[in-house]
């Protein structure tokens, strides 16, 4: 049996033992729901679509952030006010229409997982990017261990999660501010203390020519998957950690941010800045160049 998904299985059963509503969280990782919706929700009037609008997504058909999503979306409505923007939050991916997304400046899929869209909504969704939109993922919106849509992970998002850490769950590390000149990082220090729990990924994306906004000091926390120490695992280390970067697909905009497990990130002022400066810049707000491409994904 391959390591992660004996690690994995390990972590399920434990859980149901200690907490069953998240073993069966858990188990969704594994066996992620296959829901697509059909009829598209009802949009508000948009005027003469005066201002910011944001769509906010956040189905889950995989793991579910309850807690983060819980405390993040009023954050986002709070934001979008302050600035004066419209947002509209959904769980519905019918909204992926290339006339519904014609109505938004950025689309931020916010803890988002599994496989959310069908095949015209997928299409339709990189079609706007790669025309211009913009596109904020969050989180879980690049944790989940595979992807049914390669050009998702792959051209979008830009690595592939292997991991987080277990062990503990949740450490504080120190967080380097790379890029001080890019819009969600411009109000930022040049390092700061965050706790999170700590995603890894199977390549540093900056060998594929993202801009690398934030990094992780690996040497600020302890790179361990395990439960109740039964296991542990060198292969979080990546030594080169980006954990937020942006870049350009096709004539678009594109930032994730590996940051946003715990429902307290969103009272943190450096984590709220980095989403404001963020969603800003996928928006256009700070001019429609963009200028950093992937390369193709090594074969």
């Amino acid at each position: 049996m391959p390591t992660n998904l004996r690690t994995w299985l390990a972590i399920i059963a434990l859980s149901g033992v200690l907490l069953p509503a998240t073993a069966c969280n858990a188990f969704r990782v594994l066996f992620p729901a296959r829901s697509y919706d059909a009829t598209p929700p009802s949009l508000p009037d948009d005027g003469s679509k005066a201002g910011v609008s944001i769509l906010l997504f956040t189905k889950t058909n995989g793991f579910r952030h309850h807690e983060a999503i819980e405390a993040g979306v009023p954050f986002f409505q709070e934001l979008a006010k302050q600035r004066g923007w419209s947002i509209f939050h959904t769980e519905n991916g019918a909204v992926h229409t290339p006339e519904l997304l014609d109505r938004f400046d950025a689309v931020v899929w916010f803890q988002t997982s599994g496989d959310t869209l069908d095949e015209s909504q997928k299409a339709a969704l990189r079609g706007w990017i790669e025309r211009g939109g913009g596109f904020v993922g969050v989180h879980g919106a690049g944790g989940d261990p595979s992807y049914e849509w390669e050009w998702y992970v792959e051209d979008l998002i830009g690595a592939q999660f292997v991991g987080h850490i277990m062990d503990p769950q949740f450490q504080e590390a120190r967080v380097v501010v790379e890029d001080r000149t890019h819009p969600a990082t411009a109000d930022l220090p040049e390092t700061f203390q965050h706790t999170e729990e700590w995603y890894s990924f199977a390549a540093s994306p900056r060998e594929r020519g993202v801009r690398v906004l934030l990094s992780i000091d690996e040497s600020s926390y302890e790179q361990e998957i395990g439960w109740l120490g039964l296991f542990t695992s060198n292969r979080l280390t990546m030594g080169d950690h980006p954990v937020v970067w942006s870049h350009c697909p096709g004539k678009g905009r594109a930032l994730y941010s590996a940051l946003g497990h715990q429902p307290a990130a969103y009272q943190v002022p450096e984590h709220r800045a980095l989403l404001e400066g963020a969603i800003a810049w996928a928006a256009g707000l700070h001019g429609n160049e963009c200028s950093e491409s992937l390369a193709p994904v090594a074969r």
